[in-house]
């Protein structure tokens, strides 16, 4: 898998921007009206540092889903590559957390845990997975979304080479 397949994968690992997923069971009211802050559209532009330094540009839409749940749908532009994810948020009272799901078009579906932190939302994601060449990478991630301001965070490391690809993105509301 190439570095830049890896980041695409990555970034779609880090939930970068929004997740699909179970069904919220009576969600507090506080909850949901938290969820529902965030709807609208978002811009980011941040940098990919690896071997080189590349920009990356990004956009998110979040709109009102069924029940309480809000679907997103994002965008990354990177040295004309494109990562797209797709999903749903949604507090599920029943485990008492935040869940996100989401899918790409870098093959990567999956949910990721989100926890209320003062006034926001931070999703935080760790996983170990390999590339096509079945080298060991280590993936991390966090999106924190705040009032008015949605920071993504990520980083992959080659564990075998210490090799390493880390991006941040902050986004705005626009």
């Amino acid at each position: 898998m190439s570095k830049f397949a890896t980041l695409w994968r990555a970034a779609a690992i880090a939930g970068l921007l929004a997740l699909g997923g179970a069904a919220p069971v009576l969600a507090a009211p506080a909850d949901i009206a938290l969820l529902q802050s965030y709807l609208g559209e978002w811009r980011g532009r941040g940098v990919l540092i690896g071997a080189n330094t590349e920009t990356v540009v990004c956009r998110l839409t979040l709109v009102q889903g069924n029940a309480d749940k809000v679907n997103y749908n994002g965008r990354c532009s990177l040295a004309g590559t494109q990562l797209s994810v797709a999903g749903t948020i949604a507090y599920i009272e029943a485990s008492r957390r935040y869940e996100a799901a989401m899918s790409s078009n870098a093959t990567f579906t999956g949910v990721a845990v989100g926890q209320k932190r003062g006034s926001g939302l931070v999703f935080n994601l760790r996983e170990r997975d390999q590339d096509e060449e079945g080298k060991d990478l280590n993936i991390t991630a966090q999106i924190n979304l705040q009032k008015d301001a949605i920071s993504v965070v990520f980083e992959v490391v080659y564990v075998e080479s210490g090799d390493y690809l880390q991006a941040e993105v902050p986004f705005t509301k626009q």
